[in-house]
């Protein structure tokens, strides 16, 4: 495993966060944690869900002892490409949270090349907001997003805002951008 945020799949990554979730304001809150250096990448190359979750036990421990760090994104670049395997392991990361007491302190929330909304057609642009160039396994403080929630004019608005922003943008142009995500500038 990597705990290195200059690994290719987190300049992806990275990239994907600027470009697209900051680009597009898919995450209103996603700007101010990035221009003040909040968040930590982490590049967990390993296909062994036993190993992930060590590495997000230790993510959890990491965030209980370094107070400025807001968010993590763990890439993970070896494996879990079959969106069904990893959303097995995203089931199995979020139990365990709970059992290692961090419920109410970190949520997660989940991203992939492939991911699909249940009930959206195939080809739905929407599905964009959920995609990034590679799976990452994101790690929120909560209370950070409770007070961020707070202070945003409407923020049962954001969903629909997003739908409505990548169905202007369209698939094909969505698709294209998540590419060059893996690309040198």
């Amino acid at each position: 495993m990597t705990y290195s945020p200059e690994t290719p799949a987190c300049l992806h990554v990275q990239r994907w966060l600027d470009d697209m979730v900051i680009g597009h304001n898919f995450c209103p809150f996603a700007r101010f944690v990035r221009d003040q250096q909040r968040i930590r990448f982490v590049d967990i190359a390993s296909s062994d869900m036993a190993q992930v979750l060590e590495a997000l036990h230790d993510e959890f421990l990491h965030l209980d002892t370094t107070s400025h760090t807001s968010t993590t994104l763990m890439v993970l670049s070896d494996g879990w490409q079959q969106f069904d395997d990893y959303l097995m392991l995203v089931d199995v990361a979020q139990q365990s949270l709970n059992h290692w007491g961090y419920e109410g302190e970190y949520q997660l929330a989940s991203f992939h090349p492939d991911y699909l909304f249940a009930g959206e057609a195939k080809n739905a642009p929407s599905h964009f907001t959920n995609r990034a160039p590679h799976p990452v396994i994101h790690i929120i403080r909560e209370a950070e997003m409770e007070q961020a929630l707070a202070h945003h004019p409407d923020p049962e608005s954001i969903p629909q805002t997003n739908i409505d922003t990548t169905e202007t943008l369209g698939e094909a142009a969505l698709r294209a951008q998540l590419k060059a995500c893996k690309t040198p500038r």
